[in-house]
């Protein structure tokens, strides 16, 4: 003890910055922690959740079964046929919502989808329609299935159709429309309505016959091999889309199909550096479904928006939803948009997030800033604080940058609820009308009292 003030005086600090500042008005090297105290009112909770005796191998096996999934693309389908919907049916992205309640880009995507199927002939008339219940609604999650933005899916739209070999089991995702006027942002135009149609005559029916004549293709080893080649699954997926293109070029030139359609599908497809996101959605619901009904266990195993509420589901407690008023992101805005234009986060893609990759793998995709905000430094801090939060790291994701550290997988409700850091997203951003359409892309996290509920439930099972 005696000895103690012979050298420099070295302070670690942590919680207010009171002491921090004493000891640095005197000179002395500090340290600054970055804690606080768990979410408010959530101590006895923790204290039950925590203290449950089957958490932590819970945890483990969750681990274990998410990670042990391989994702197969095996075929591509007709909503009606993959999903059982007729024109009266209409899935959604997020936790459940009504009519009434629907934010301006899915009522959107929802007018546009009757106008579509043909229920309609005016958009605008389905308003009444979706109003009265005479077009149901239900979430995509609700079916095994997973959709961008407004997440919008309808009889006549084709799905990716991915399998776990092992299980058996399927998830599903319609193919994606690009960027700007689509209708998964909100927009309902004619030529929002044509693009579709010709997605559902030509696209899907090439798209068919190429995944037929080829295979089962590895989706989960592009997703591998794509975070080492500068994606992260969720807004960059250039080299995926174009490892797709690769492994089904040779398939659509052999197909038959007539070569002015065959010049626009390649065309499509190539152009559309966000093509690969709907199968990495699908992959990743795959993936993290493995781990639901497991007791015990802590971990989320989906995040979704829906463009008024933010909803998690946890594996330890089934298909029950906690649901918070979803966040507007902070982002770059499109030409003349501004945060003014946009609507609360929207779509289940952040899915993505949920099985480490999307915002828990910018580190391995530094050029995401340029489309969502930020800097090289931000991305990676990132990928790095998100370790803070889950329960491990998946071992097919490999960041380079990160020495080849696997990304951060397993997002555990106590840890979020004890640091406080929520988990970070990147996404597009939808106008606030129905009908604007992609007004701009950024960073936004869950609401942060949805997890404080999960916790109660979670408690509530011990």
């Amino acid at each position: 003890m005696t000895h103690l003030l012979d050298g420099d005086i070295a302070v670690v600090t942590a919680g207010v910055d009171l002491l921090a500042a004493a000891a640095e008005a005197q000179a002395a090297d500090v340290t600054r922690v970055d804690w606080q105290p768990p979410m408010a009112g959530t101590g006895p909770d923790l204290v039950t959740v925590l203290g449950d005796p089957r958490r932590r191998e819970a945890n483990a096996e969750a681990l274990r079964q998410v990670s042990g999934v391989r994702a197969m693309l095996v075929d591509v389908l007709p909503a009606r046929d993959a999903l059982g919907l007729d024109e009266r049916s209409v899935l959604h992205a997020g936790p459940p919502i009504a009519w009434e309640r629907a934010s301006g880009p899915l009522r959107g995507a929802l007018l546009g989808a009757a106008a579509f199927e043909g229920v309609v002939e005016d958009p605008e008339d389905a308003a009444a329609l979706y109003a009265s219940g005479a077009i149901s609604l239900d979430p995509c999650h609700h079916h095994g299935a997973v959709g961008p933005m407004a997440g919008v899916v309808c009889a006549s739209m084709w799905m990716w159709v991915i399998e776990d070999p092992q299980s058996g089991r399927r998830t599903y995702c319609s193919l994606n429309e690009g960027l700007g006027k689509v209708l998964r942002y909100g927009a309902y135009s004619a030529q929002v309505l044509d693009r579709l149609r010709w997605m559902s005559a030509v696209l899907g029916p090439a798209l068919q016959a190429a995944v037929r004549a080829h295979g089962p293709i590895d989706v989960t080893a592009i997703l591998a091999q794509m975070v080492q080649m500068g994606d992260e699954a969720h807004n960059r997926n250039r080299a995926g889309t174009l490892m797709l293109l690769r492994d089904l070029a040779p398939a659509l030139v052999s197909s038959g199909l007539p070569p002015a359609d065959l010049a626009e599908v390649f065309a499509f497809v190539g152009g559309n550096d966000h093509f690969f996101l709907n199968l990495a959605m699908p992959a990743c619901k795959l993936a993290l479904d493995a781990a639901r009904g497991i007791p015990g266990s802590t971990m989320v195993v989906a995040m979704c928006r829906n463009g008024t509420d933010f909803g998690v589901q946890v594996a330890g407690t089934g298909d029950e939803w906690f649901t918070g008023p979803a966040l507007v992101p902070e982002g770059l805005y499109l030409g003349d948009y501004g945060p003014e234009d946009a609507n609360p986060d929207i779509g289940d893609s952040a899915i993505t997030e949920t099985c480490g990759l999307g915002g828990f793998a910018m580190a391995a995709a530094p050029a995401i800033v340029r489309f969502v905000g930020g800097t090289v430094g931000d991305a990676l801090a990132n990928t790095r604080r998100m370790y803070e939060i889950t329960l491990g790291e998946h071992p097919a994701f490999a960041v380079p940058v990160l020495d080849f550290r696997g990304t951060p997988l397993g997002i555990d409700v106590t840890k979020v609820v004890r640091t406080g850091v929520l988990p970070q997203i990147n996404t597009g951003m939808a106008g606030k009308v129905a009908g604007t359409g992609q007004v701009g892309a950024g960073l936004v996290t869950p609401p942060a009292d949805i997890f404080p509920k999960a916790l109660r439930a979670l408690a509530e099972r011990v």
